[in-house]
């Protein structure tokens, strides 16, 4: 049985002030995690109506990838940062497609 493509939506709010701090430590992940073997889609969004909020929408081949995303040295230095950089703890969702 193949894996199940798993849907991610990782939301970060930016403490004050922060937004462009936090805008480039996160654009900092897009290329590698890009390059991962299992990584299908990795976009980074900011909300048009709160410059604090940014949205990562996630497309993994399997749990067990996104599972080694976690693990990489640029993930967890950017865990290291959460009290430093964001309001609240990133808010994560795992999502079911419905065709």
């Amino acid at each position: 049985m193949p894996s199940k493509i798993l849907r991610v939506i990782a939301t970060f709010r930016a403490k004050v002030g922060l937004e462009e701090i936090v805008q480039n430590e996160l654009s900092s992940l897009l290329s590698p995690t890009r390059q991962e073997a299992g990584c299908i889609q990795y976009d980074l969004h900011q909300a048009m109506d709160d410059p604090k909020v940014f949205v990562f929408y996630e497309i993994w081949k399997s749990k067990q990838a996104l599972d080694d995303h976690l693990a990489k040295p640029y993930l967890q230095s950017l865990i290291g940062k959460v009290a430093e950089l964001f309001d609240v703890p990133p808010e994560i969702r795992f999502l079911d497609k419905l065709d």
